[in-house]
């Protein structure tokens, strides 16, 4: 049922264009056939959470676009859904906006168990909200699973940067181009370029535990920094994409 479920358009409002936030979400009361104590409580606590006091008086057409966004999810949320579906949440937003409705979103997940649905491209949206999704082509699914089972299957090679002390006696220089070089390496791990004293060392899901491999450089070398750096998330889906997609038309041949 409709009641059931909330949604949110990124390109598009369900609010009335030239009403205050506040007669919008009265209208959306009756239409819902929610109760009026509990449209009370309901609007109080998140007025609250999105800071609505600033603008909720304000028609809707003079609202910034984090504004209405996060009018939007007030409107979707006052029914007390049990699912919530968004359709690019953040798209149009500034980073602290978007940042600010994903910290939102986290929240009420944790708080109220509300299952979230979204279709976005924004890759922060991805990396921060959603521990499990799907790919879709033309309305055929390349990939239905968990962030982190697609990360470790096509996210390559990652990547550990440290920061060594150019002091350390250790240290060779290559002889080609001065550049410090770290001898030695755990096998599956490559040096892949430095600067100076910085190093960057690329490896595979083959390579030590990555807790061990942070700790390496530290048991060996005088370290000044280091920093554990995944494959992005864009590359990996789109890696994830380009596989998938040529199973696809190799197995329809």
């Amino acid at each position: 049922m409709a009641s059931h479920i909330g949604v949110v358009f990124g390109q598009r409002t369900q609010l009335w264009w030239e009403l205050p936030l506040t007669d919008s979400l009265r209208l959306l009361r009756h239409l819902y056939r929610v109760p009026e104590e509990c449209h009370t409580a309901n609007l109080n606590r998140l007025r609250e959470l999105l800071d609505l006091d600033e603008f909720i008086d304000t028609p809707v057409r003079q609202h910034s676009p984090g504004q209405r966004m996060r009018g939007d999810l007030t409107a979707a949320l006052l029914h007390e859904p049990e699912l919530l579906y968004l359709d690019e949440p953040t798209i149009g937003l500034d980073m602290v906006a978007g940042a600010r409705i994903r910290e939102f979103l986290l929240r009420v997940h944790a708080e109220k168990g509300l299952a979230i649905l979204i279709t976005t491209y924004d890759m922060d949206d991805v990396e921060t909200l959603c521990p499990r999704l799907a790919i879709i082509d033309h309305g055929r699914k390349l990939y239905d699973g968990r962030l982190a089972e697609i990360r470790e299957r096509f996210g390559g090679k990652r990547v550990l940067f440290a920061v060594l002390d150019p002091a350390e006696p250790q240290i060779l220089p290559r002889a080609s181009d001065g550049q410090f070089s770290l001898p030695e390496l755990p096998d599956s791990v490559h040096q892949s370029r430095s600067d100076g004293p910085r190093v960057w060392l690329n490896f595979g899901k083959e390579a030590l535990p990555v807790h061990e491999l942070v700790a390496w450089p530290g048991a060996r070398h005088q370290l000044k920094d280091v920093t554990f750096q995944e494959p992005e998330v864009e590359d990996v889906i789109r890696r994830s994409y380009e596989e998938n997609l040529l199973r696809h038309e190799l197995e329809s041949v």
